[in-house]
């Protein structure tokens, strides 16, 4: 019994951080759920860079229009945590472009899912079973994606940058979102998911403590898959596996858990499209270096890298919504979906192989 205790203290010793973020992020979806956001959705970083994306105007889709507080609190709270712990650092050169069109694919087979694999895992703690469809269209993203790693995939390393490189995106979003809230410039959802909101102020603190946490924690939806897959490390899945167990306690405290297909809040039952936009977001997020959030908290870090990235999710979300590629609780967009996802994996395809150095 003594080593039993032992093994489990050193456990939570190990895993304690991603641990308590994961049940931080839950908690977090689940409140923010029932202060206004929509079902299932608490926390989505797809979803809620197409709102912004909306917001500004970038595509048309009226349901989908408001500028979410939770995208730029994250990457306030991640900026804030590392400079108080001295691991701010302005750097990038890393194939800006590269990972901006990456980004802009990623948010693609995002939106025919319709979520990151964040909201992915909010929705399986919601009882929705397309989020396990899109889970196995994920791992097998992830697959595919560290098979270049393997032989030496990289976008190439990155460089020091001034500190002004590395502030130009939160200042934006703070300037940004301040016109959101003291102007009438940005449009706004009158009915739909957009329309369904958090009070600005709670959306903001709750998603600085999340970008603190993720920024400590360095929780990543596919580096804890690519991780396992490759070095046997679970320690990162520990913590969206965290995120599950609280959301569903959440749901079934507030008795909104429903195991179920059909009738799932903004979401659809088109199985292979629900998988095949997984695989997608899996290989485009291996192949970063990281899933949408992290990419939010590494632009907070000062990495200008991932700040093009998060631009590319946000051009990616335009895209989708002005071509009818992204898909809707009725079923998958009217556009060439499937010809848009099969050109995003010729393009990933294409990178792996020119962008991997053999190894002998």
């Amino acid at each position: 019994m003594e080593k039993t205790n032992k093994g489990f203290a050193g456990f939570l010793k190990r895993h304690w951080l991603v641990i308590v973020t994961g049940i931080v992020i839950g908690a977090a979806a689940v409140i923010l759920t029932a202060l206004g956001n929509p079902k299932n959705m608490g926390f989505c970083i797809a979803c809620f860079e197409r709102d912004i994306a909306g917001a500004l105007k970038f595509h048309t889709a009226g349901v989908v229009q408001y500028f979410r507080p939770e995208i730029v609190g994250i990457v306030l709270g991640a900026m804030l945590m590392a400079m108080f712990t001295k691991e701010w650092r302005p750097q990038g050169g890393s194939s800006p472009i590269t990972r901006f069109f990456i980004g802009m694919f990623v948010m693609i087979g995002g939106l025919v899912f319709l979520g990151c694999p964040l909201r992915m895992v909010i929705r399986i703690g919601g009882g929705d079973l397309n989020a396990l469809v899109g889970l196995a269209g994920f791992v097998v993203g992830i697959v595919i994606g560290t098979f270049p790693l393997r032989f030496g995939f990289s976008l190439n390393r990155a460089y020091k940058q001034n500190k002004a490189e590395g502030l130009i995106l939160p200042v934006i979003l703070v300037v940004l979102f301040v016109l959101s809230i003291a102007t009438e410039l940005f449009a706004k959802s009158e009915e739909g998911p957009g329309s369904q909101h958090a009070p600005w102020i709670a959306a903001l603190l709750i998603a600085i403590a999340v970008g603190a946490l993720c920024q400590r924690s360095r929780l990543c939806m596919a580096g804890g898959i690519r991780d396992a897959l490759m070095f046997k490390d679970f320690h990162l899945v520990y913590g969206f596996i965290a995120i599950i167990v609280t959301v569903v306690i959440g749901n079934l405290i507030t008795k909104s858990l429903k195991f179920s297909f059909a009738d799932q809040p903004i979401a659809h039952t088109d199985g292979v499209f629900n998988f095949l936009g997984m695989v997608l977001v899996g290989w485009g997020s291996v192949l970063l270096g990281g899933c949408p959030l992290r990419q939010l908290v590494l632009s907070g870090e000062g990495n200008s890298d991932s700040a093009i990235t998060v631009l590319g999710f946000i051009a990616g979300a335009a895209v989708s919504h002005n071509f009818g590629l992204a898909s809707s609780a009725k079923g998958i967009g009217a556009g060439p979906v499937l010809w848009v996802l099969i050109a995003g994996f010729v393009f990933l395809l294409a990178l792996s192989i020119f962008n991997t150095k053999r190894r002998a």
